[in-house]
């Protein structure tokens, strides 16, 4: 697959504009300050392809990008820091709720925390999403190069328990800075990609 033929589709501010079709499609989620975007890019081997704000909750709507045509990534809504409006908070809710209701949107669920803490209360209910969902999905624990090597695997028993996951789902220690698990996770897309 070509990563460097990667385009911008649409953004989807409502459930009508979701795309759901015969292209797998890797959906991406995690708190506004946990690196999705920057994840995206670097697993793009671009600078600023997917926006990375300056501050948390840039991403309000569903964004879509397809790439080598054979595969969109899909960029949720951050949760659970962004200073914004209760309203708009809402919105993100519902939007949200109604794309975790519809399990054919979701090929590979890929949900970052950050491996340096606890996960969240919103980090749990996400992990409950992508459970209820049924389908594969996998957790990064982003910002790993900031811990020890002492660290990491206490790290991610806590993320493990924390997001009460089964013992088959796969926790990847990542840096979206490094670059590390940034071929582990590639080759678990690959496998959903034909």
């Amino acid at each position: 697959m070509n990563i460097n033929n990667t385009e911008f589709v649409k953004s989807a501010a409502s459930p009508k504009d979701f795309i759901s079709g015969s292209q797998p499609t890797i959906v991406f989620a995690g708190k506004s300050n946990v690196g999705k975007s920057s994840i995206i890019n670097r697993l793009l081997n671009r600078k600023n392809f997917a926006r990375v704000g300056a501050s948390p909750g840039k991403t309000v709507h569903v964004n879509y990008f397809l790439i080598d045509r054979k595969a969109y990534f899909v960029d949720l809504p951050g949760y659970g820091f962004a200073k914004v409006s209760k309203t708009e908070k809402e919105r993100w809710s519902a939007l949200m709720e109604a794309f975790f209701s519809r399990a054919e949107l979701i090929s590979l669920g890929i949900m970052i925390v950050d491996a340096r803490h606890k996960p969240t209360a919103d980090d749990i209910t996400m992990a409950g999403w992508f459970l209820s969902t049924g389908c594969p999905f996998i957790v990064l624990a982003n910002k790993c190069d900031k811990l020890k090597k002492s660290e990491m695997e206490p790290n991610v028993e806590l993320i493990r328990e924390t997001l009460q996951l089964p013992e088959e789902l796969r926790v990847i220690l990542f840096s979206a800075e490094k670059g590390t698990g940034s071929a582990e996770l590639m080759s678990e897309i690959m496998s959903f990609i034909k």
